[in-house]
């Protein structure tokens, strides 16, 4: 299977995972649940949400997590200030990366828009260095606009 095909059933997945369900606490859960079991090679999927100037653990699968980080901070916060995915192959050689795993060495991160403003960031890491590719950042993102569609997410407050 290419990698195109497998975001395309990944994404074919999560519709059928939503369908019928609005809830964005609910969609997130299983999102992150659906990635961590598909995803291969990886060590942590889930969301952080945007609350005034920090963004806040949300829904995820893998180890403990950092609950709070600042926008602008780390790879999360960084997605946040700058508006823009995040493809890190290498975690240890970003600045200011903020290491809730150790054994974490590269990371995609996604931000969330609704109602045309960030609310959040799907995170996704992996103990390899450069785990991730620029097709995985597409299939990524096309992840999240799926779940987007179905959900009805919070506004960034």
């Amino acid at each position: 299977m290419t990698i195109t095909a497998f975001y395309e059933s990944l994404c074919a997945q999560l519709s059928g995972l939503l369908t019928n369900e609005r809830d964005w606490l609910a969609n997130t859960a299983n999102a992150s649940a659906l990635l961590f079991l598909e995803l291969p090679d990886i060590n942590w999927a889930g969301f952080y949400f945007l609350h005034g100037d920090e963004l806040r653990l949300g829904p995820f699968q893998g180890k403990p997590a950092c609950t709070r980080i600042p926008v602008g901070a780390g790879v999360c916060g960084t997605a946040v200030k700058t508006g823009q995915s995040q493809l890190v192959e290498d975690v240890h050689q970003f600045p200011g990366h903020i290491a809730c795993d150790a054994v974490s060495a590269s990371e995609v991160v996604v931000p969330l828009y609704h109602g045309g403003k960030c609310i959040g960031v799907l995170d996704i890491d992996s103990p390899l260095v450069a785990r991730f590719t620029e097709q995985d950042l597409v299939g990524i993102e096309a992840f999240a606009k799926t779940l987007l569609q179905h959900s009805e997410l919070p506004t960034a407050d």
